[in-house]
C-alpha cells in the first residue's frame, strides 16, 4: 500500500511516531556568501523538488521509507543577532538529533554550515568529545580551506579549516578545482587532508578508482558533507559559486555507496548544502534532493544488512 503524501516533507513521506530512523533537518543559513545569493531558500526549494523523487531504489527492492521512519523536522528558525549567535543556535538545532539511532540529514544553505554541524557532534556516541575519531568527506569544487576571507574566518570559504580546527581524524576532499596557493600548499602538506582533484580524477581512470578505494578503507565514524557545486554546472546550475569541470551524477552516487560500502566506517551524519532554488527549472533543487535520497538508501541498506 503506498504511503500518503504529505506536502511540506522530504520525498512526501508521513512521519510516524517513535524514534526517528531518518530526521531531515532544514538550515536555511546565508550570512558568508561571496559570489551567487539564495541558499536562504535551498532547502524548502529541496524539500518541494523531493516530491518528484521516486520512491524505489534497486539497492533496496522497495519503495522508501522501507519499514523506517523518515521524520522531516521544522526547519531552523534563524535565531542570533551575531554571526557567532547563529552557529551556535544552529548546532543546537542540530544536537539533539545525533544520539546514535537518528541518521541526520541536513540541507543547507551555505557551506559555513559545516563548522557548527561538526560541533553539534561533540555528544554522539561515536565521538564522545574526541574528534580525533572523526573523519569528514567532502565533495566541493572548492578547497574551503582558507584562514579567513574578507576579514573573516567563519565564511564559507573557511568551512573546512574551521572544521579541521576540531582535530579531525582526517579529511578526504573530491572534485576540488578552485582553491588558492595558501590552500594548495595546505593540501600538500597537511597529513590530515587527502584532496582528489577533479582534474586528476576526471582524466584517469586509475586515479578514480583509487578515490573510490581510499574511500572503502576508511575506518571510524565519517560525516558527508556535499557542496552541491562539487557537481558538474551542467546539472546543478544554480549554486552559489558555481565552477565547471566538476562530477557527474552518477560519479557523485559512486561515491556515496563506496563511502557507505566501507566495512570499517560508520556514516553518521551527511549535509547537501550550497542549494539555490533555480527558476527556470527545479534542477539544481532536484539533483540536490537525489543526492539526499542516495544517502538514506544507502543509510537504510546498511542498516537492514546488519552492519551496524
Amino acid at each position: 500500500m503506498a504511503e500518503e503524501f504529505v506536502e511540506g516533507n522530504f520525498l512526501g513521506l508521513p512521519s510516524k511516531p517513535g524514534n526517528a530512523d531518518v530526521v531531515i533537518l532544514q538550515v536555511p543559513y546565508e550570512l558568508t556568501t561571496s559570489y551567487g545569493q539564495g541558499t536562504a531558500q535551498g532547502p524548502a526549494a529541496c524539500i518541494t523538488a523531493s516530491g518528484q523523487v521516486e520512491l524505489f531504489d534497486p539497492i533496496l527492492g522497495e519503495d522508501l521509507p522501507a519499514g523506517y521512519n523518515i521524520h522531516t523536522a521544522p526547519e531552523w528558525n534563524g535565531e542570533g543577532n551575531t554571526l557567532e549567535q547563529q552557529l551556535a543556535n544552529i548546532s543546537n538545532y542540530l544536537a539533539k538529533w545525533n544520539n546514535g539511532t537518528t541518521f541526520p540529514v541536513i540541507l543547507g544553505g551555505e557551506h559555513g554550515i559545516l563548522p557548527p554541524i561538526i560541533k553539534s557532534l561533540t555528544n554522539h556516541p561515536a565521538i564522545d568529545g574526541d574528534y580525533s575519531k572523526l573523519n569528514i568527506v567532502q565533495i566541493d569544487a572548492h578547497a574551503d580551506l582558507r584562514e579567513e576571507l574578507d576579514g573573516e574566518p567563519f565564511s564559507h570559504a573557511c568551512a573546512a579549516s574551521r572544521a579541521m580546527d576540531y582535530g579531525l581524524k582526517h579529511l578526504y576532499q573530491i572534485g576540488i578545482r578552485a582553491f588558492s596557493k595558501e590552500e594548495y600548499e595546505r593540501i600538500n602538506t597537511d597529513e590530515k587532508i587527502t584532496t582528489f582533484f577533479a582534474a586528476d580524477i576526471l582524466r584517469n581512470n586509475a586515479k578514480w578508482q583509487k578515490c573510490l578505494d581510499a574511500l572503502r578503507a576508511i575506518e571510524g565514524p565519517v560525516h558527508l558533507t556535499i557542496d552541491i557545486d562539487g557537481l558538474d554546472g551542467s546539472i546543478v546550475p544554480s549554486t552559489g559559486t558555481p565552477v565547471p569541470g566538476g562530477l557527474n551524477f552518477w560519479q557523485a552516487v559512486e561515491i556515496i555507496e563506496a563511502l557507505f560500502s566501507a566495512p570499517n566506517a560508520k556514516i553518521i551524519s551527511m549535509d547537501v548544502n550550497e542549494i539555490v532554488p533555480q527558476k527556470d527549472t527545479p534542477l539544481t533543487q532536484f539533483t540536490a534532493a537525489m543526492l539526499a535520497t542516495k544517502g538514506i538508501v544507502n543509510h537504510i541498506n546498511k542498516r537492514k544488512s546488519n552492519r551496524w
